[in-house]
């Protein structure tokens, strides 16, 4: 008769290798197939070069004409309306809707519900109704007056020569950019711990140097982005002035295709500047985020 036993157990309670199995250096490493990913690369690359490859060779760009009218006299002019209207739209609607965040948090009611009144309201309206109300100010009222409320007046102006078109499409992306701002700049105020003000108001810190050095800074991680949303999205949306005959860069592209009939070329001149004006506002977003997120883990 013949013992089998199972073969020794070692101090850990392994089993010793019979040399039956492959050692570790024999193992082959096996890449990850993925033939769909491939697929769909090599299709999109296709599709990207078909796309250029129209884009030189098919006459009906004109792209003669198009380098004719890029840089014209006429262009530049109204490249410089366009970002007129974005910074003074820009500034004026942030300014206004700082004050209309900081409403909505008040502790007051009435403060609270006017805020959101405003919000409500321009936010409802269509921005193109706003501007053509503001154009015709003068329609609904002939004259303004400065004096006691209900009372007799002391100065006395002509809304004619105050709003004009160009202060009429300020005014309007303003006011209108402003309910938007409002909520940008509650929704990053609310994103800050309320943990850190009660600390920093437990260490005597006055509620205005709160506000400067604890939320603020933290605030803006959040705001920034959607508040670049915002102002790019106003850039572009500057066209719409068109329809009160202002000489932005939409309305100007517009002007020359009607008197020349090169409706492409001049539409690709349009586009080519709204691309470029969008591309440098990105880089500067990216540059004031980088500075905002100094001390954050991401």
């Amino acid at each position: 008769m013949t013992l089998t036993s199972d073969p020794p157990v070692g101090k850990t309670g392994e089993r010793p290798e019979t040399g039956a199995g492959p050692g570790a250096d024999e193992l082959t490493v096996v890449a990850v197939r993925r033939p769909w990913r491939w697929a769909a690369v090599a299709a999109t690359a296709v599709v990207l070069v078909q796309f250029g490859h129209g884009l030189v060779t098919n006459p009906g760009w004109e792209w003669d004409v198009f380098a004719q009218y890029f840089a014209s006299e006429a262009i530049l002019r109204a490249v410089w309306v366009t970002l007129q209207l974005t910074f003074h739209g820009t500034v004026l609607g942030f300014a206004l809707g700082v004050v209309l965040a900081f409403m909505r948090l008040s502790a007051s009611p009435f403060l609270r519900a006017v805020a959101f009144g405003y919000v409500w309201a321009f936010r409802s309206i269509p921005l193109i109704v706003q501007l053509l109300f503001w154009f015709n100010l003068a329609y609904l009222y002939g004259e303004l007056s400065i004096g006691i409320p209900f009372g007799p007046g002391f100065f006395s102006f002509d809304t004619v020569g105050l709003v004009g078109a160009m202060s009429a499409a300020v005014l309007g992306l303003a006011l209108h950019q402003a309910a938007y701002a409002a909520e940008i700049v509650r929704g990053g105020v609310l994103s800050v711990d309320g943990g850190q003000l009660e600390a920093a108001a437990a260490l005597g810190i006055p509620r205005l140097r709160r506000l400067r050095r604890i939320v603020l800074p933290q605030a803006m991680r959040s705001i920034l982005p959607n508040a670049a949303n915002e102002i790019v999205s106003l850039f572009k949306g500057t066209s719409i002035v068109s329809v009160m005959a202002i000489g932005e860069l939409f309305y100007q592209v517009q002007v020359v295709y009607g008197r020349t009939g090169r409706v492409v070329p001049l539409l690709m001149v349009a586009t080519v500047w709204y691309v470029l004006l969008t591309t440098a506002l990105s880089v500067v977003q990216h540059y004031v985020e980088r500075h905002y997120a100094k001390g954050s883990t991401r």
